[in-house]
């Protein structure tokens, strides 16, 4: 079977790169992070990439968000799970706790941030006011339910430029614009696979209580919280790929 499926994945996920070398893709917007990797979760093929590069070098500022895309679409894939690690503002999460967010706010800045930059003498204005595809959201969803896992239905995720966190006045802001969470990967990443054409959505690992909103050190937060985001994430693709399979079968 062809993987029509791509992981986007973070840190803490090596199990997701399968035990192959990947394959080394080159693009029109330079290279992507990683080799593109091959796998199957729950007997259905798959792709992986990780998004920081394969030993987590690179920050989020520098990704190569349009070869990393570009490359997954070159390959096949029409759809893309991206794994993103966020705090929460509101209290619609806590840490350790999952969600599949349905709106974005870019608070990113200097990133290549569209295929569209006018090299190849063509323009489009995608529409991006559902940024994130609502089967693919839905899919996730259901798939979270029937194995009885704690994931919260929309949200609203604001990608800031990293790589340092953000000050609580910073995150008083984004609350007061609409922000539940807050990640640095999300933007552009979000809106080139739009622009590929590719369905798109987020699992977004809660592993700390935004600036000014937790009781504790926000690293001393990500420590205590990331391996239970983690652990509810890979419970959820296998979910997820389990009832793919069952619908191919």
């Amino acid at each position: 079977m062809t993987a029509s499926i791509a992981l986007i994945i973070g840190s803490g996920f090596e199990s997701l790169t399968g035990d192959e070398p990947g394959r080394v893709v080159e693009t029109r917007f330079g290279d992507p992070s990683a080799p593109v990797h091959d796998l199957t979760l729950e007997g259905c093929p798959l792709m992986s990439i990780a998004r920081h590069g394969d030993n987590h070098t690179i920050p989020p500022h520098a990704i190569n968000y349009r070869a990393n895309l570009v490359a997954l679409h070159e390959l096949g894939a029409k759809s893309v799970l991206a794994l993103n690690t966020v705090g929460v503002v509101s209290d619609v999460r806590d840490s350790g706790q999952l969600a599949v967010p349905d709106q974005i706010i870019d608070r990113t800045w200097g990133r290549a941030h569209t295929i569209f930059d006018g090299s190849d003498g063509v323009v489009e204005h995608i529409e991006f006011t559902e940024p994130f595809a609502n089967t693919l959201r839905n899919q996730l969803l259901e798939a979270a339910a029937a194995a009885n896992i704690d994931c919260y239905d929309g949200g609203v995720y604001a990608a800031t430029q990293g790589p340092r966190l953000e000050s609580a006045a910073e995150v008083d802001c984004l609350e007061r614009d609409g922000a539940d969470y807050i990640g640095m990967t999300g933007m552009p990443e979000a809106a080139i696979a739009r622009e590929l054409g590719l369905d798109y959505a987020c699992i977004a690992m809660v592993v700390n209580r935004a600036a000014g909103r937790g009781d504790k050190p926000i690293h001393d937060d990500v420590e205590a919280s990331t391996l239970a985001a983690r652990t509810a994430t890979m419970a959820l693709l296998r979910a997820f790929f389990m009832a793919r399979g069952m619908e191919s079968s």
